[in-house]
């Protein structure tokens, strides 16, 4: 039996009899057993995953309608919540929060009989690019346990990587997907703002952040996209995606297709093995047909500063309500006058988070507004229009997903700019609500490099195309763990 294994290869396997879902599952769950001890993907897991197994391979041996995920097993970012399971956001100011309800994407993987096999590690709150301010301690990078798996959906792309499941859902808000599947090699997508629902993530920056699929394959996120995508009648954000299939034609290629090399992401800041990378897979793009050349995009030198002033505002807002009295840490109030007993409460939030909520607090606040929040609005709003112009002329725009290799622990945290500029690649596609995916091309000093490429709106089955395209002109490593 084989746990690297895709999506797809395991219906088929499933189906032909070469294993039963309760083996599948139980050798999943070993794995996790064996393995994650050292990487720390999880924070919780399904007690009743194999339970849910033997229901499915029951319903297999009489004949009875299975669901197209055939038992599955599948990680879900702890932001996401599943009735009954605690939803932590890896944070102990919700360290015994118990979900009420459950998330519209996992409604939907589980009327299709994927099982979860448990919720994954991230930033608290999703508020980082290394899972090192996870409150419950990092995820460690499969490829090298010394190493980040990148943030804030580390634990996400790391259980995939791991082969401690086949698939994870993510939370991408700056790059919270793509970034750690660059760092993890494994495919990660952000699709177009409003094509999954996020009813049901714990929101940190509603107005750009997207659920995301992580899985091995380009064809295993189209498979995944093909459940999870479309309308919800509970998140008035989403929109109708008219049953897209996301797999069909995806083997079509990009043969007379224009692609866009993002000057501003691609000329300067790269370390040589990124920037040799990104060469590499622009010649790649030109052998399989498609023509590449130059495109700027001046605004994006501002992205950054201005994705974090938008996104550190609507933090703010979001987290105001961790007082304990509508939602958060419990403690004993005996004693306490109001200020004091929300000040106890909100001690429990770590440096990351703290750092966004006094950075959200002061920049709409009177007399800063129009100097901060209204330019990151302005220079959101001219990216976009540049973005958009970029698309007349070109299918597709490509860059390296991070200017970086994975780096070590420690290395970057005592940095907060330092950080944020990894964020340089990815903060376009959120501010724009555009579809991005970061797919596995390298690996050097067994360390990832992940290349991007980025669609237009509502453009993810031509994206999944390229995405498919340039993956078929890989040939990687197997992850060492």
């Amino acid at each position: 039996m084989n746990l690297k294994t895709s999506i797809l290869d395991y219906i088929n396997d499933v189906k032909s009899g070469a294993f039963t879902v309760e083996e599948f599952t139980s050798a999943t769950i070993q794995r996790i057993k064996d393995v994650d001890g050292d990487v720390h993907a999880y924070l919780s897991l399904n007690e009743s995953a194999i339970d849910d197994a033997r229901e499915i391979d029951k319903k297999i041996s009489t004949g009875e309608k299975v669901g197209v995920c055939y038992g599955f097993p599948i990680s879900i970012k702890d932001n996401i919540c599943i009735t009954g399971s605690k939803t932590t956001c890896a944070s102990k100011i919700l360290e015994n929060f118990v979900a009420p309800y459950t998330a519209t994407v996992v409604n939907k993987l589980q009327n299709e009989d994927a099982i979860i096999t448990g919720k994954t590690n991230l930033d608290e709150f999703a508020m980082g690019l290394t899972t090192e301010f996870s409150a419950y301690g990092p995820t460690k990078n499969p490829w090298n346990l010394k190493y980040v798996p990148g943030g804030s959906s580390g634990g996400s792309a790391a259980s995939v990587a791991a082969n401690e499941c086949l698939a994870s859902l993510g939370s991408d808000t700056g790059g919270s997907v793509r970034n750690p599947a660059s760092f993890c090699s494994v495919v990660g997508l952000k699709p177009t703002y409003g094509l999954i629902s996020r009813y049901g993530l714990i929101s940190y920056a509603n107005s750009i952040e997207q659920i995301g699929p992580v899985t091995k394959t380009v064809k295993d996120c189209g498979f995944l996209l093909n459940i999870i995508a479309g309308q919800d009648s509970n998140d008035d954000t989403t929109i109708d995606n008219k049953n897209s299939d996301y797999l069909s034609d995806i083997e079509k290629g990009v043969d007379g297709k224009k692609i866009g090399i993002i000057k501003e992401m691609t000329s300067e800041g790269l370390s040589p093995e990124v920037s040799d990378a990104t060469k590499d897979a622009i010649q790649d793009f030109e052998k399989l047909g498609a023509n590449c050349e130059e495109v700027s995009l001046p605004t994006i030198p501002y992205t950054v500063a201005a994705y974090y002033t938008i996104t550190s505002t609507e933090a703010g807002s979001n987290l105001a309500r961790y007082d304990n009295i509508r939602y958060g840490y419990d403690l004993d109030s005996e004693g306490y006058e109001y200020n004091s007993y929300i000040s106890k409460s909100r001690a429990k939030f770590g440096p990351e988070v703290t750092r966004r909520i006094i950075l959200g607090g002061f920049v709409p606040s009177a007399g800063h507004a129009g100097k901060y929040f209204l330019k990151a609005l302005k220079v959101k709003s001219k990216l976009i229009s540049e973005v958009n112009s970029a698309f007349e002329k070109y299918d597709f725009l490509i860059s390296p997903t991070a200017p970086v290799q994975p780096f070590q622990f420690g290395e970057k945290i005592d940095d907060p700019v330092t950080l944020m500029l990894l964020d340089y690649n990815t903060v376009t596609a959120n501010l724009t609500g555009k579809p991005a995916i970061s797919v596995p091309y390298r690996v050097t000093d067994g360390l990832p490099i992940g290349m991007q490429i980025i669609g237009n709106s509502k453009s993810e089955k031509s994206l999944l195309q390229a995405a498919y395209a340039l993956e078929s002109k890989t040939e990687l490593p197997e992850v060492p763990l």
